[in-house]
């Protein structure tokens, strides 16, 4: 499996590429701020074509892309997947920002906040299981950071990478290494992200790789041993 990753041009977001292999089609996960031209660069360089897209949520740092990676491109007509419970999040996907914030970006990057939502939305659920791209894909409904974060599970793990690992995890702002997702903004729950962590989190075999929506990857055992916030669930 070819994963591939690189991050927006504002909070760092994670912007994941996987594939079967390089020359395939490829799914595209959680498109952030400013990152189509550095996807179209990795596109090009490993002969890749999407066939969907991948949300983990629907904060504005990991969608603010998704329409014009579903419309742009040769025969680009794409499907953005997200949970229902996320699904409104669509609609504006700024709307629980502060102006001054939605202000700077448009200082810094344009007009972005003229939204439209992609053509062709899937709301997914709670283990549902989405065969895309030659990838067999796991969703995990996993609330808390929002109503409808979720985790993605892929068996396998990258080619090349220097870990023992039997399956894939991305997931988002769910889990980090070191760390989980915030619930102080709009949508969030910390209740709920505490069950998400005991009951969809903790169960994750050792030997999965996470690789989340900021930062490095980790390993589920170094999470499960180190991880602050999953001591004591």
């Amino acid at each position: 499996m070819l994963v591939l990753a690189f991050p927006a041009q504002a909070f760092a977001t994670n912007c994941y590429v996987v594939a079967p292999a390089a020359g395939e089609q490829c799914l595209v996960v959680d498109p952030g701020i400013g990152v189509v031209e550095q996807l179209r660069v990795v596109l090009t360089e490993h002969r890749l074509k999407p066939a969907a897209v991948l949300l983990t949520h629907g904060h504005v740092d990991h969608v603010h892309s998704v329409t014009p990676v579903c419309t742009t491109g040769d025969d680009a007509d794409l499907t953005a997947y997200i949970h229902a419970d996320d699904r409104y999040r669509l609609a504006d996907p700024a709307a629980s920002l502060d102006p001054q914030l939605v202000a700077m970006f448009e200082q810094q990057f344009g007009r972005a906040w003229s939204w439209r939502e992609p053509p062709r939305v899937e709301s997914i659920v709670d283990h549902q299981h989405l065969d895309l791209a030659g990838l067999g894909v796991d969703v995990a409904h996993a609330p808390g950071h929002t109503e409808g974060s979720v985790m993605f599970t892929l068996p396998g793990t990258p080619d090349g990478i220097p870990v023992e690992a039997e399956r894939t995890v991305l997931a988002g702002d769910v889990l980090f290494a070191g760390s989980v997702g915030r619930t102080d903004l709009p949508g969030g729950d910390h209740e709920a992200m505490m069950r998400s962590l005991r009951d969809v989190v903790l169960p994750l075999a050792d030997d999965t790789l996470i690789l989340p929506g900021h930062g490095p990857a980790t390993t589920m055992e170094r999470e499960r041993a180190t991880n602050p916030y999953l001591k004591g669930l």
